[in-house]
């Protein structure tokens, strides 16, 4: 069974950083893609990130580019998110989950909130 457990999220003004990250159980985390997703109230989850198992190939949603940055340590069996330049727009529940490549979630987190401030 795949747990993840989603950590880092909090408040900060626009234009801070914040890293989350995702910490995974299961032997196959390293042989697995993972992604980021985030949601607002009312509105569908949608993806913002994703990393190959080998870390060798990323994608990003257009409006993350050149602020985000995905990553992974299959040695610790973790995903992080560094996010920076934030704005009030990405405030939102961010979710750490497995997937298929590219983006087909198997297992999903608990989410962590992120609150950007104007």
């Amino acid at each position: 069974q795949v747990q993840l457990a989603e950590s880092g999220g909090g408040l900060v003004q626009a234009g801070g950083s914040l890293r989350l990250s995702c910490a995974a159980s299961g032997r196959t985390f390293s042989s697995s893609a993972m992604c980021w997703f985030r949601q607002v109230p009312g509105k569908e989850r949608e993806f913002v990130a994703a990393i190959t198992w080998s870390g060798g190939v990323t994608r990003y949603t257009d409006s993350v580019k050149g602020r985000f940055t995905i990553s992974r340590d299959n040695t610790k069996n973790t995903v992080d998110l560094q996010m920076n330049s934030l704005k009030p727009e990405d405030t939102a529940v961010y979710y750490c989950a497995r997937v298929t490549w590219p983006m087909t979630p198997e297992y999903w987190g608990q989410g962590t909130q992120v609150t950007v401030s104007s």
